[in-house]
């Protein structure tokens, strides 16, 4: 499997979770810290999941965009959405400094993106 099978493999997978935390975020949740924690993971994890599909879906059409954008994004997601997970399940505080180093990964996904996106040609 090449790169692009990879970070399609990923970024389904990575809706999949989002889906599931996000359902026991609604319905399993016994603490209303867990649950917006969980639901504040989930709401992030499907955004850089479908992220990863529309950057998939703009090299498919040819743009020339920076190829670190999904990686950047499911490794923010890693970090991010999952250490707020583990902060539900009742992980020690300290995990909670991991979670702006995920938020960085985003920020740096979504300014690399735009910055690529320079490279785009033609009209929609």
């Amino acid at each position: 499997m090449g790169p692009v099978g990879l970070a399609v493999r990923l970024a389904a997978l990575s809706g999949f979770l989002a889906v599931a935390f996000g359902a026991f975020a609604a319905h399993g949740a016994r603490d209303a810290r867990a649950a917006e924690l969980l639901h504040t993971g989930a709401l992030y994890q499907m955004t850089h999941a479908l992220a990863v599909f529309a950057w998939l879906a703009a090299r498919k059409a040819g743009a020339r965009l920076g190829v670190w954008t999904p990686g950047l994004f499911l490794g923010g997601t890693a970090l991010f959405s999952g250490s707020l997970y583990a902060l539900a399940f009742g992980a020690p505080r300290l995990v909670g400094l991991v979670t702006p180093l995920g938020g960085l990964c985003f920020l740096a996904g979504w300014l690399l993106l735009a910055w690529r996106a320079g490279t785009i040609e033609g009209e929609a």
